[in-house]
């Protein structure tokens, strides 16, 4: 017996899961700051002590443990003598913490 469909629904209709968003996000956030520490050349004791964090918190965002919120982003900007970037989407590249201009 075959079986005949009348309608079809492509599968990337479907709206995506939050949870993984925010994963995505949290790497994404983790990334930036570690690659703006890095290119200041800074430790992640040195830049837990600028921010008035512990190390395991730098280590943790870095690992993508931590969603970033508008606080922290500041927090972390501010310590990073930078500003905040955000693009559309939820991937590397769509966060990162840029110099200020000179």
């Amino acid at each position: 017996m075959a079986v005949q469909h009348t309608r079809w629904i492509p599968s990337d209709t479907r709206t995506e899961d939050p949870e993984r968003i925010a994963i995505r996000e949290a790497l994404a956030f983790g990334k930036a700051l570690y690659d703006r520490r890095t290119a200041l050349g800074l430790s992640v004791s040195e830049l837990a002590v600028c921010t008035g964090m512990d190390e395991d918190d730098i280590e943790c965002i870095e690992e993508g443990g931590t969603v970033p919120t508008l606080e922290l982003l500041r927090s972390l900007a501010a310590a990073l003598d930078a500003d905040v970037r955000l693009t559309p989407g939820h991937d590397f590249g769509s966060l990162w913490f840029e110099a200020h201009a000179a």
